[in-house]
């Protein structure tokens, strides 16, 4: 097969940053610097103003307002009023609670495309396309981001220019829940009380949640295991605010549950059609540090986002994708519970799955340690293509391809019986050696477009033609 690597690599930049507020720990650490800074003469703030504004505005958007918002959260936590403070002083404080994360610290890599749902002013025979990439920073936290570009008749690759801001959006606070929604979700844990839920009003908010919660007393063991469900209900399912004044390419959606606090992995978005409407989906994988669990992350428009959580009895392991429609009337998501077979589950609630089927095992060498999914399946004429990874000697990763049937997905009619795609001389060095993977593909005209990681480092591009794989599978 004539696969074609392009020349474009995307590498994980130092510079890319954002701004965190600084937590310090202990219970006096805040008053002891609020303290320090309120001596401060006149001219001295002056100073430590003008200086850090020299070093960090040209770094950040709106940094001052940054700083402000920081301001604020001290002053709800202090003691004693802060109203006295100058402007000046007020913004130096809030940057001596805020810090630089660098997002892309260690590695931008396992990226994922879809069609753009713009696609205005092109030229015929273009597309353009919105990237997901995974990028790690310190303490190997991951965060999404976002690279958009262009596609043409001859599958030349171009990308947007960049701004050089990286934005994290960020959460809504004034999110609402219905009992409803919770009960629906609670009922699928083993062990829930469900008398719990008698307290709860029709409609409220987290933070009213949390005031009920906190006046239950005495509360039995089974109570308490239950109020904590409910808060990691919602704490998992949230909104991030609108951002469509934040250009897509400066967008970062960052952990902000406990849930996925030490990071947001491997995103595999898809557009999804259901009865001429269309959203994008996006799984991922949630982890605090000890456990996972899959999200899923919902918009039309990448300006508004949904975050959800996928529950049932067959919503374990990584690496789910959904179909892009429907298949037979039911939701279809490609899975791999029990990490080396690659699965297939159905639903008729896009949020709770309960049983899934082996759909393919490892069968060749270079896939003998696991099999999985690299996205989600393109439709063709041919069937349903998916392409896989695989895992061979040394670990090494290849990138292959199946072929499902259209009517009936959980049978593979057709299959490459060597890799697709693995790394050269020029791609094994890296984080993790040895290592291609995608999390998702696009199909322009005759050719796909496989955005592909490096090592777990970079991101490259490699393209093919459809009926070239197709010509090759084996029945």
């Amino acid at each position: 097969m004539s696969i074609t690597k392009k020349s474009i690599r995307l590498h994980a930049s130092p510079k890319a940053v954002i701004t965190q507020f600084l937590n310090l720990p202990g219970s006096n650490r805040i008053s002891t610097v609020v303290k320090r800074i309120e001596i401060l003469r006149d001219n001295e703030v002056k100073d430590a103003f003008e200086k850090v504004m020299k070093d960090f505005a040209v770094r950040h958007r709106n940094i001052e307002q940054t700083f402000l918002n920081h301001f604020n959260r001290i002053a709800e936590q202090y003691t004693a009023s802060l109203a006295h403070f100058s402007l000046q002083k007020k913004i130096l404080l809030g940057a001596f609670f805020t810090k630089e994360y660098s997002i892309q610290a260690a590695a931008l890599f396992n990226p994922s495309i879809v069609t753009h749902s713009n696609q205005q002013g092109l030229k015929v025979g273009e597309q353009r396309f919105v990237m997901s990439l995974r990028a790690t920073g310190e303490g190997h936290i991951s965060s999404i981001v976002f690279q958009t570009g262009i596609v043409d008749t001859m599958a030349n690759i171009s990308l947007d220019k960049v701004t050089g801001y990286f934005t994290p959006l960020k959460k809504r606070l004034d999110s609402t829940y219905s009992k409803l929604f919770v009960t629906e979700r609670a009922t699928t844990i083993s062990g829930f009380n469900k008398n719990i839920l008698d307290i709860l009003p029709e409609s409220f908010s987290a933070e009213e949640a949390e005031h009920i919660f906190n006046s239950v007393k005495s509360a039995d063991a089974s109570t308490t295991d239950s109020i904590i469900w409910l808060k990691n209900i919602m704490d998992t399912n949230y909104e991030l605010e609108a951002s469509s004044n934040v250009h897509l390419n400066e967008k970062v959606i960052f952990p902000y549950s406990r849930g996925e606090s030490m990071g947001m992995e491997d995103a595999r978005f898809v557009k999804f059609e259901n009865e001429g409407q269309y959203c994008y989906y996006g799984t991922y994988t949630a982890y605090d540090g000890k456990h996972i669990k899959t999200q899923l992350l919902e918009t039309t428009d990448f300006d508004v986002f949904k975050i959800r959580t996928l529950y049932g009895a067959a919503v374990s392991d990584k690496g789910m994708a959904f179909f892009p429609e429907k298949v037979n009337g039911k939701y279809a998501m490609i899975s791999r519970q029990g990490g080396e077979n690659i699965n297939i589950m159905f639903s008729d609630n896009l949020y709770f799955w309960e049983d899934f089927q082996i759909l393919m095992e490892p069968h060749y060498q270079w896939e003998f340690v696991q099999v999985g999914n690299c996205g989600s399946p393109i439709k063709t004429t041919k069937g349903w293509l998916l392409l896989t990874h695989g895992v061979g000697t040394m670990r090494t990763y290849v990138i292959s391809a199946i072929l499902l049937d259209l009517h009936d997905p959980t049978r593979i009619i057709g299959r490459l019986d060597k890799p697709l795609l693995e790394a050269d001389e020029n791609e094994r060095e890296g984080y993790v050696p040895n290592v291609v993977y995608t999390c998702g593909f696009l199909l322009h005209g005759n050719h796909l477009i496989i955005p592909y990681a490096l090592s777990d480092s970079a991101t490259a591009f490699a393209t093919i033609a459809l009926d070239e794989i197709l010509k090759e599978m084996k029945p």
